[in-house]
């Protein structure tokens, strides 16, 4: 932990001058104090941000309740704002407050803690920060890992030191898979892992498409229109991307494409790198009429993917021509789509080859495969909605996730309490 404490003092200054990191500094930095909470949940950014607003909406504690929820990102604060929004106007017994997660130096940790003083830290997916189990382990905080997720690659890494996170291990860890549960009990111990379905198959099952009159881009999409979405494009896989893209201009000059970048700091570069490619775009916060045929759109606009694919002809989904991990295919789906994503989707695997096999999602090996494959399901289309009920049937048969969580976690509250 003095290593630890010693690179984060060197990292410390030139995180400072990060320009992104700047929004929320005095958080991060615990200039501003983190408010006291009984429950304090961490959410590294959008996906996981989603995750905690199924808990709170599920969570029934006995009496009052104090959250913090925290987060990395601006887009996963700007989420976790619309949970204590949406708890307020409930009239819930539920004292919400946000901010962004502190550095994980151990000095700063141990401040964060002590302020908090949680009676129990609620980790989603993969956070698992050294600082932040080593202050919850000297000031007697339970930690919980929920909807736990550790690739191969991971626990190799985690494996060069293993007494070191035995050490700091969470009490209770809940795996989205057999798979993630047994790295997990390599690392920790088999007692604390159990096996529960993600939440995410809870969150995506209650989602309802959107009528035409409330979809927000309705006005700028006709009904005629050949859209296909490119959604959640990663850094990785640009140089293929914009290969696809020329394709499907090559090959039907009537087809419009909305680009989806995963981050909004690589607009700059897609924006070089589409006129450098003799390819004419616009920026979806430019547009104030419908769109014609043929338009590339360079979407600016945070929070409009899922109205996208509601009217899409056809969906590319991203993080996938890459070994990156994939993205969430299940929202198209949703929307009444058969997504196309690349051969890397290690990352959504607890969703199960299922869904493949019965070609609810389609697999392209390259980007020229996903080209042909958006081509085809834009010039014949399937029934959106025998899609998106096969879509709901395979997820409905999977939920329950949410539920098991929350009662774990009021368990340990209750614990807490007695100690």
């Amino acid at each position: 932990m003095l290593a630890y404490q010693l690179a984060w003092s060197i990292a410390l200054p030139l995180l400072r001058r990060n320009q992104r990191l700047q929004i929320g500094l005095s958080q991060r930095t615990l200039q501003e104090e983190p408010a006291a909470a009984d429950l304090w949940i961490q959410a590294a950014s959008v996906g996981e941000s989603f995750l905690a607003w199924e808990i709170i909406r599920q969570l029934q504690p006995p009496g009052p309740l104090r959250v913090l929820l925290t987060t990395y990102t601006s887009q996963g604060l700007e989420i976790l704002n619309k949970i204590r929004s949406e708890a307020l106007e409930q009239g819930r017994h539920l004292t919400i407050h946000t901010a962004y997660f502190p550095f994980d130096q151990p000095a700063l940790m141990t401040r964060a803690v002590a302020a908090v003083r949680p009676r129990l830290m609620l980790l989603l997916e993969s956070e698992l920060w050294p600082g932040l189990l080593h202050s919850c382990r000297q000031q007697g905080v339970k930690v919980m890992v929920a909807n736990g997720r550790m690739t191969a690659r991971s626990l190799a890494r985690y494996r060069s030191w293993p007494a070191f996170w035995r050490y700091l291990r969470p009490q209770t860890i809940l795996a989205i898979s057999s798979d993630d549960a047994a790295r997990f009990a390599t690392l920790f111990g088999q007692e604390r892992v159990a096996t529960v379905a993600n939440i995410k198959f809870d969150r995506i099952s209650r989602q309802e498409g959107l009528r035409a009159g409330d979809n927000p881009l309705a006005p700028l999409v006709p009904a005629d229109c050949k859209l296909i979405v490119l959604g959640s494009i990663r850094k990785e896989e640009e140089a293929d991307i914009i290969k696809l893209i020329c394709h499907l201009r090559d090959r039907n000059k009537q087809l419009s494409i909305a680009l989806f970048p995963r981050h909004m700091h690589r607009l700059n570069k897609w924006a070089r790198l589409l006129t450098d490619h003799g390819c004419s775009w616009q920026l979806r916060s430019h547009l104030t009429e419908p769109i014609a045929d043929g338009s590339l759109i360079l979407w600016d606009v945070m929070g409009e993917m899922l109205a996208g694919y509601e009217l899409a002809a056809a969906a590319f989904v991203g993080g996938s021509l890459a070994p990156v991990g994939g993205q969430n295919f299940l929202e198209p789906l949703i929307c009444g789509l058969r997504p196309v994503i690349g051969p890397y989707w290690d990352d959504f695997s607890w969703v199960g080859q299922d869904i493949i096999d019965q070609q609810l999602v389609l697999v392209a090996a390259n980007w020229q495969q996903a080209a042909e494959l958006l081509l085809t399901n834009a010039d014949r289309p399937l029934s959106r909605r025998q899609i998106r009920q096969a879509a709901l049937a395979y997820m409905q048969s999977r939920r329950g996730g949410t539920a098991k969580t929350c009662a774990i976690i009021n368990a340990l509250l209750l614990t807490a309490d007695k100690q």
